[in-house]
């Protein structure tokens, strides 16, 4: 049972790990000048189109129709 508890703890761990290290590039990149360059001259940020609940609601209603 030890063994278990080390092996989770290492995923958790890594895990954990993964999300900062990702968290902490893309903030880098985001505020760095050469990420706002490629941003404002290639466009590459995509917009967020806001979904309304009730467009949600229909298109599932629509798919467990058929």
């Amino acid at each position: 049972m030890e063994v278990w508890g080390v092996i989770l703890m290492w995923l958790v761990s890594l895990f954990i790990l993964y999300i900062v290290i990702f968290a902490a590039v893309k903030d880098g990149i985001d505020r760095s000048e050469v990420g706002r360059l490629i941003i404002k001259k290639y466009a590459v940020k995509e917009e967020i189109v806001p979904v309304s609940d009730e467009e949600i609601e229909r298109e599932l209603e629509d798919r467990f129709k058929e």
